[in-house]
């Protein structure tokens, strides 16, 4: 075997564990959206969406865009980054949270940008992940109560640690 064949079968190699591995959390990020939304308990509508990570985002899923390395292709064998984005009103407003998902061993870390962490273990199938959707609500949550709470002190609030997708009326008015 060639040095060139040996390496393109150590590439082989490494892309089946990152498309493993992305295939993974993205099963992953599709089971918290849908469940995260399902433990909400909204009764008017989707309250929540993949999004990608970072840039402007609107509240729509994009399984594309969603995740930090493409679908297909070359991708890199490490941490994914997804966005979530969650309804946080009856009306439209939505605010993204940053997650960054990561295999060690038989166990996926996902961490909440600015936020806590938790642990999955695998199977995830066979775990109730009620306690991160827990976890997730009371991060959201706090954000908003800690930012009044500031405010009625008459400290000054400070920033909300999330990005708000631009409202139809922002986008109309430009």
């Amino acid at each position: 075997m060639s040095r060139f064949d040996e390496l393109v079968e150590t590439v082989d190699a490494y892309q089946a564990r990152a498309a493993e591995n992305y295939d993974r959390i993205r099963k992953l990020a599709v089971d918290l959206k849908e469940g995260f939304c399902a433990y909400l308990g909204t009764k008017d509508g989707v309250c929540v969406h993949l999004v990608p990570p970072v840039g402007q985002f609107k509240p729509m899923t994009d399984l594309e865009r969603a995740f930090s390395i493409p679908s297909r292709g070359f991708r890199p064998l490490g941490p994914v980054f997804f966005g979530l984005a969650v309804r946080v009103t009856h009306g439209t407003d939505w605010i993204r949270l940053t997650m960054r998902c990561h295999k060690l061993g038989e166990k996926f870390t996902l961490h909440i940008d600015e936020g806590p962490s938790y642990t999955f273990q695998l199977p995830l199938a066979d775990h109730d992940p009620t306690e991160f959707y827990e976890l997730l609500f009371h991060h959201v949550r706090a954000q908003f109560t800690e930012a009044i709470d500031h405010y009625d002190r008459g400290t000054d609030a400070r920033s909300i640690g999330f990005d708000f997708s631009e409202s139809e009326e922002s986008q109309d008015q430009a």
